[in-house]
């Protein structure tokens, strides 16, 4: 709270602390999925009450006399929402800073707002310090200091005893304003406002969207204009008044463009995905006499969820899971099915990494809206319409130079007008020309269309046999200039340039420009068709897609990876290579060895960006991450990680390896990985793995079987004949498979000094757990010792077996008594069985271990069974 709040007065809480938790107990007895509204009024307040301690420290209060300016905030009794003030720029520059009143969540990074007090009427002074205090009526108002004036208020009917009203931040995140007064006969406080009345354009769990048919009350949630500012946009999503479901449209207008489908009971029509049943997440929707709502509650308090509407116009439901949001549904599925979703005399495409676009003639409105995602001001002429209205009576018609520009394979803009009696595409062209208002036609079967003024909701087709039709879109003459024309303008620029000496040269660069253009155009050209499926992406399309770059989600040797989002709410993992020459060759390396290979558990190349020095690889994104950060991190403990299990363990080694077993067999040539390590296998929601990070990969023709690299893999996964400097073949990628598997097992690292040390009686092996792996398998045969100690024995006895030894064959010193990642997949699989593995000669040699008959051990394969052997 602020420095110079005022203490508050003993009328102001007239509860005694046993009184408080009395009430506090009662919530424990609830369940916050009772939807009566007595009940969900008695929760808040209890919640309230439970939390007040004293007003000197009641953080999630504000009382009388209390005042809560600049950077002070109050935060909810959970700790899981924050109310206070914060300013968003408009985007420009010379526009001062807009104060804002509003509610986000604490846990997300960044500001994350769910409720916006005066989004349509910010402060518009910079230096005005709003504060949020309680009038002398009891209402909440936001008030400038600078003019001492009220710039939003929460009015309510009049308390009994203004000095006991109180504003309290509940658990829920609805900020409620309470008459705490003990003059009635209620033992609770009376709710007198509260902001889940009032949503902007976000719904949180309790909160009910929907209508009060008694009190004409709508609850609906509106977009914001842009990313960058909370102020309200065009997007409305509420109840339908005729049907059983919620509806997105256009706010104030009677455009529909996408409806939840009619409730049946358990769930809607069009939103298939919520039709099981989904663990600790509950969905209702009521339609009575008195009330029509939507409204969803989650039983672990501590889940960060949100129903949203988003800036382009989508209904998405979104919870918050490993620093990141994932969405669950998001409705429509295309941003295009948006109603006029790229604004005025735009094209809108379905499968176009930028989603929208100007129609030929046309350019952006506004560049700044147009980067924070706010399209909706559409495109504006390059060069003014030339027309001449005729007379009245028709006997002059129209007279104009315009002429229409043809853009086959057009979803042609809502609004077209029909024209009777037109009986060809000639007939419809002259009936547009001589209407100065009218902006396109098409003639087609639907006969003839025209439109007057705007276009709106124009689109590109799906796919190129998906349909569409010819749209004549009107354009000024000058936007038709023949080629003889541009080729006397260039031949009059010639003259003057030899007249007046300085032009020629600027010819000569201009020509030179223009070569350097063609021959990136042809590069871009040749990369474009690396993978086949690779999409060519726009230094802006990834600016806009990560927002700046402003999440990275980690850091490499060769660059730096952000978190964003396609057009189309598909997440992805944007790679920033770094400008050296090393960089290069990185980015050249990924995108020929990954870009032609499709595989489950493979990461999946979406495109890249090549634009100068700037270049980059987007990948799908991986919301679980590396394994490396739930092998290694205890849940909770600071890296984020979750704990895997033995059966998530086991999957995930066989994915790795049926994903390596693909590189390097069933491929065209094949892959070599060359960085085989937990932090280079990245985990799907479902825990599914994919490999990642080719940017050492090699290729290895079929005619070859060893390649040489100047490059090295990871230390503590480097196979002995690498080390040495000897051509590798994909044996290395065995080797560092099965240290991984190693790692997989015991829940440690391999690496690391901390992991090589002796002893306290000496023995390095005892410590450095590879080594300890082979010799409790070669002398006792017992894994038991091996496993992970957080599993506490909850695992497969015979799994831990094949893993072990599986991991122990793959780190022989001999890559010919390697198996092939084939036979480690058919061996993980119960497939085939395996004898017991020698201890490896490079472990021994390193911590000193006596050579014992074990290492003359040798390895062959027969009748699909590993056996052991004496060697020469």
């Amino acid at each position: 709270m602020s420095s110079n709040s005022a203490t508050p007065t003993a009328a102001s809480l007239q509860f005694t602390r046993s009184r408080a938790l009395q009430l506090h107990h009662f919530t424990n007895t609830m369940t916050v999925t009772l939807p009566t509204l007595v009940v969900g009024l008695q929760l808040l307040l209890a919640l309230l009450l439970g939390a007040s301690r004293s007003a000197a420290s009641a953080r999630d209060t504000i009382a009388p006399g209390q005042v809560l300016a600049g950077d002070d905030r109050i935060v909810s009794n959970n700790r899981k929402f924050t109310l206070g003030f914060f300013r968003a720029p408009d985007g420009a520059a010379e526009s001062p800073d807009r104060w804002y009143l509003g509610i986000w969540f604490t846990a997300v990074p960044d500001l994350t707002t769910v409720w916006v007090a005066n989004g349509a009427s910010p402060l518009m002074d910079a230096a005005a310090s709003p504060e949020l205090a309680l009038s002398g009526a009891g209402d909440l108002v936001v008030v400038n200091r600078a003019t001492k004036s009220v710039a939003w208020s929460a009015r309510h009917t009049a308390a009994e005893n203004a000095t006991t009203t109180i504003a309290v931040l509940l658990g829920s995140g609805n900020l409620v304003l309470l008459d705490a007064s003990q003059n009635s006969s209620s033992s609770a406080p009376r709710a007198l406002w509260q902001s889940f009345d009032h949503p902007t354009d976000t719904l949180l769990p309790s909160a009910r969207l929907g209508l009060d048919k008694a009190t004409g009350v709508n609850r609906r949630l509106v977009s914001r204009r842009s990313s960058a500012t909370p102020s309200p946009g065009p997007y409305c999503f509420e109840v339908d008044p005729s049907a059983p479901q919620l509806v997105l449209k256009l706010c104030g207008s009677s455009v529909t463009y996408w409806s939840t489908g009619a409730w049946n009971g358990r769930y809607f029509g069009n939103i298939p995905e919520l039709a099981g049943d989904v663990p600790n997440f509950h969905l209702a929707f009521v339609d009575d006499a008195r009330e029509e709502y939507l409204q969803f509650n989650v039983t672990t308090e501590a889940t960060v969820t949100r129903n949203i509407v988003g800036v382009t116009g989508q209904n998405m439901h979104q919870v918050w899971i490993n620093k990141s949001w994932l969405t669950l549904y998001a409705g429509p599925k295309a941003p295009c099915d948006v109603y006029a979703a790229c604004g005025p005399f735009a094209l809108c495409s379905y499968t176009s990494p930028q989603l929208c676009s100007c129609m030929r003639g046309f350019s952006v409105r506004s560049e700044v809206e147009w980067e924070l995602g706010d399209r909706t001001g559409g495109c504006v002429r390059d060069a003014p319409l030339d027309c001449t209205p005729g007379n009245r009576n028709g006997t002059s018609p129209a007279s104009s130079t315009d002429g229409f520009f043809s853009m086959p394979s057009t979803v042609l803009p809502a609004n077209g007008h029909s024209l009777q009696n037109v009986r060809s595409s000639a007939e419809c062209s002259t009936a547009c020309r001589n209407n100065c208002s009218c902006t396109a036609y098409s003639y087609g079967g639907q006969g003839c269309l025209v439109w007057q003024d705007v276009l709106l909701d124009a689109k590109q087709p799906q796919s190129s046999g998906n349909g569409g039709e010819i749209l004549f879109l009107r354009l000024a003459a000058v936007e038709f200039q023949t080629s003889a024309s541009k080729k006397r303008g260039v031949v009059i620029g010639v003259v003057i340039g030899v007249v007046i000496g300085a032009c020629t040269a600027a010819l000569v660069l201009l020509a030179l420009a223009i070569a350097l253009i063609v021959r990136r155009r042809k590069k871009a050209k040749n990369t474009r068709g690396v993978g086949g499926e690779l999409v060519a992406f726009t230094y802006r399309d990834l600016r806009s897609a990560t927002k700046r770059f402003s999440e990275m989600l980690g850091q490499g040797g060769f660059g730096s990876v952000f978190k964003g989002q396609l057009p189309d709410s598909t997440g992805i993992a944007v790679k920033r290579l770094d400008g050296s020459f090393q960089g290069e060759k990185q980015f050249r390396a990924e995108v020929s060895s990954i870009g032609i290979v499709r595989h489950i558990n493979l990461v999946k190349l979406v495109g890249f960006c090549c634009e100068g020095d700037k270049r980059f690889l987007v990948y799908e994104h991986m919301p679980n991450r590396s394994l490396d950060i739930h092998l290694f991190h205890q849940s909770g403990g600071g890296g984020g990680g979750v704990f895997l299990d033995w059966g998530a363990r086991y999957q995930i080694a066989i994915g790795v390896a049926r994903g390596l077993s693909y590189l390097h067999d069933g491929c065209r040539d094949r892959i070599i990985h060359c960085d085989v390590k937990p932090q280079n296998i990245l985990l799907d929601a479902s825990l599914l793995p994919k490999i990642a990070d080719f940017g050492m990969a090699k290729f290895v023709g079929r005619e070859f079987s060893r390649v040489l690299t100047t490059m090295r893999g990871t230390k503590g996964y480097l196979a002995p004949e690498w080390i040495s400097g000897a051509a590798v073949t994909p044996k290395v990628d065995v080797y560092s498979y099965g240290m991984v598997l190693l790692e997989l097992v015991s829940g440690r690292r391999n690496a690391g000094e901390e992991h090589c040390t002796a002893s306290e009686s000496g023995d390095h092996a005892a410590v450095f757990f590879p080594m300890r792996a082979a010799r409790e398998l070669v002398n006792k045969g017992d894994v038991s010792t091996l496993l992970d100690e957080r599993l506490r024995g909850h695992a497969d006895p015979k799994e831990v077996e094949r893993a072990c030894k599986a991991a122990c064959w793959c780190i022989q010193d001999d890559e010919a008594d390697r198996p092939t990642m084939g036979e480690v997949v058919q061996i993980l699989e119960g497939v085939v069985d395996c004898d017991m593995p020698p201890l490896p000669r490079l472990l021994q040699t390193i911590f000193g271990t006596p050579h014992s008959s074990a290492e003359q051990t040798t390895v062959w394969i027969t009748s699909g069974t590993l056996t052991g052997g004496s060697g020469s």
